[in-house]
């Protein structure tokens, strides 16, 4: 039998824990966000090789001919396909082993146990590395960061490029902004228990089309508890079916002829800016994902040892990027005056 202090068997220990844990690790990661969560349920995270990744948008449609008899039917040439185009950010997240608690751990169940705390203590960091990225603006870590809803869904929407496409030139290529305190005055200026029922249903319908419409409001704690407060008890719905099923704490939204799953995404140590809610269409994002490094181990085999360090060494990997096929659907409803 070998022998538990070698090194080879510390390396197979690590090797087969996180092999066990890794098929879980895409839940993990979905647990920490509820779009992810939504995406990940939905089947949009997808797969994607080379240097870049690529979605096909239509950006134009074909125009409808009437006709009668012998008219000519005309066919001009119409471009109304493009792509954009996002570039793949790269993640890691070690699960070490210092050479002193190989040696002070040197049982089975004593290794597991380190190992245990290790891995467990990786994978928080991944759920809240992963989190804090998509509620970013892609500049951590000197650009290297995932893409996330700041970019996506800006505060300011006719400025810069995203995809590759320009969004001063391109209106179809914008999301939408709207400021409580000044873009629907005859309601309010602020947001409240009486007012954001009338904020949400009047956006709702400026930004639905026939079944395409947001579908989660992802809100902040501000915005959480004032439509919690506007409902009285008999209205207020909690969603146990969809994304509440997931574990997020949800509330219902019903109105403007629509329906969507209210999430709290604000909290203890909340990545989600104060005072606003983001409409979303689920199913106009992507999770575009490295079938090689879709939250799995780094290195294949035992994983390693430092030449000149005392420890046993692998990484949790991501590889990919947040993308978006439509953004007309999706918008960013803030307060940028709570007092007034």
């Amino acid at each position: 039998m070998a022998n538990i202090n070698t090194s080879v068997h510390y390396q197979q220990v690590m090797s087969l824990a996180l092999e066990d844990r890794s098929p879980g690790y895409q839940d993990l990661a979905s647990a920490s966000n509820a779009l992810l969560a939504v995406m990940n349920r939905d089947g949009l995270w997808k797969d994607y090789s080379g240097p870049r990744i690529r979605e096909r948008l239509q950006f134009d449609s074909q125009d409808i001919q009437w006709y009668s008899s012998w008219d000519f039917l005309l066919a001009p040439p119409k471009d109304i396909f493009n792509d954009a185009y996002f570039t793949p950010k790269s993640a890691v997240v070690p699960v070490s082993l210092p050479g002193d608690e190989l040696l002070d751990n040197s049982g089975q169940n004593q290794i597991l146990d380190v190992l245990e705390e290790q891995i467990e203590a990786a994978e928080r960091a991944m759920s809240d590395g992963m989190d804090a990225g998509l509620h970013g603006d892609g500049t951590a870590n000197g650009g290297k960061q995932i893409t996330g809803l700041r970019v996506a869904v800006p505060t300011v929407t006719n400025s810069g490029s995203y995809g590759g496409i320009s969004r001063v030139d391109h209106a179809i290529w914008r999301t939408t902004t709207f400021d409580a305190h000044s873009f629907a005055t005859d309601i309010g200026t602020q947001v409240s228990s009486t007012t954001i029922r009338r904020f949400l249903n009047r956006i709702m319908t400026q930004r639905s089309r026939n079944s395409r419409g947001a579908d989660i409001l992802l809100m902040s704690t501000e915005h959480y508890e004032a439509y919690d407060a506007a409902t009285v008890a008999i209205q207020r719905i909690n969603d146990e079916t969809k994304i509440g099923k997931l574990g997020f704490q949800t509330l219902k939204y019903y109105g403007a002829g629509r329906t969507a799953e209210i999430v709290l995404d604000g909290g203890v140590g909340s990545n989600m800016p104060a005072n606003t809610t983001y409409g979303l269409e689920s199913k106009s994002f992507r999770l575009r994902v490295h079938p090689d490094r879709k939250f799995s181990k780094l290195f294949e085999g035992d994983g390693q040892r430092p030449i000149n360090q005392d420890g046993l060494v692998n990484y949790i990997g991501f590889r990919g990027e947040l993308t978006q096929v439509n953004p007309l659907f999706n918008w960013k409803f803030y307060d940028s005056n709570p007092a007034a």
